[in-house]
């Protein structure tokens, strides 16, 4: 019996890593590895990441058009409790474990406050390939993540006045993942599932390729960053790999507890447990300037984006299912 749920445990596994999206990951590292001349072109990838923005946006904003309003207000107060304590515990356990000054702590906490959208599709994915069912509004729950852990980890340290700190919120606010998230919620909601049929070929049949060449350029970016590991030492790469699942957990419960589905509870934990790779990183580039980038920008891409591709997103689906039972049980 054991040993057939190892072999389970290692299926599920594999079923996650064997896919295209995690494959041109990988190959992208290995590309970076080998010092090949592979590199996308930075217009290209601008322009992917605007596509795959405003397409999650649309999608979203369609589902929200055909949701209740009491239905999803639980599932966005637990979100918003997640934004607001993940910061916390990654703050402190940046400078109880980690040893960091205050100012690293909270730079690396405002990437874990936040969410990593390719993380987030990458989970929806997986939870399509187990056969689950997940919410149609979690497009939603990304936006509502983005901004705001990166405001309470700004707050636990003292920046270079009010200005650099309003200046830090309006990048985070008028970033392209906000404008383009909120605006595709807005437009597909206005315009709802009928409407969007037009653009349907476009947004939809493309989004998996568009995904896959999106992720060569985020596996060469974390192939240059895992040669920064070893500089970050073995306390802060301990934090890199060890607040994923904490945070992911806890995600996975406020999602089970809010009445979202296994599914959607399990893709929840995968947006807790990840690190903000676009948002965070423009923030405390001007609120926290004096932060070293080499410390958050290797755990968030080098360490924890890697993790949760591969351990991470099979682990909080496989807690989402274990906890989804106990709930059922104790009923």
């Amino acid at each position: 019996m054991l040993i057939l749920q190892h072999l389970l445990r290692m299926q599920l596994l594999l079923d996650n890593i064997l896919t295209p999206v995690v494959l041109c990951f990988l190959l992208g590292m290995v590309a970076k590895w080998i010092k090949s001349d592979l590199a996308l072109p930075e217009p290209i990838y601008q322009g992917l990441s605007i596509y795959l923005l405003l397409a999650i946006g649309l999608k979203g904003g369609s589902a929200l058009s055909a949701t209740p309003a009491m239905v999803f207000m639980k599932p966005a107060i637990a979100t918003l409790v997640i934004g607001l304590v993940s910061p916390v515990i990654a703050y402190y356990f940046l400078r109880w474990i980690g040893k960091r000054s205050q100012i690293d702590a909270a730079a690396v906490a405002a990437h874990y406050g936040s969410v990593s959208v390719v993380t987030y599709l990458a989970a929806v994915e997986a939870v399509k390939r187990s056969g689950l069912a997940s919410e149609e509004y979690l497009p939603a729950l990304v936006a509502l993540l983005e901004v705001p852990g990166i405001i309470v980890a700004l707050l636990f340290v003292r920046t270079d006045g009010a200005n650099s700190w309003s200046k830090a919120l309006h990048e985070v606010i008028t970033g392209k993942s906000i404008v383009l998230l909120l605006g595709g919620l807005f437009i597909g909601a206005l315009c709802g599932s009928d409407k969007l049929v037009d653009v349907q070929p476009f947004f939809g049949a493309a989004f998996k390729g568009a995904l896959c060449i999106f992720l060569l350029e985020l596996g060469l970016v974390a192939g240059k960053r895992l040669k920064d590991a070893g500089k970050a030492g073995m306390r802060l790469l301990m934090c890199g790999i060890l607040l994923p699942p904490l945070l992911g957990t806890l995600g996975v419960i406020a999602g089970l507890l809010s009445g979202m589905s296994p599914g959607g509870s399990a893709i929840l934990g995968a947006m807790a447990g990840s690190a903000s790779y676009i948002a965070a990183p423009a923030a405390v580039r001007i609120a926290l300037p004096q932060a070293n980038p080499a410390y958050y920008l290797t755990l968030a891409l080098g360490i924890t984006f890697p993790f949760n591709l591969a351990l991470g997103i099979p682990l909080y689906l496989k807690t989402s299912q274990l906890f989804s039972l106990w709930l059922t049980k104790s009923a």
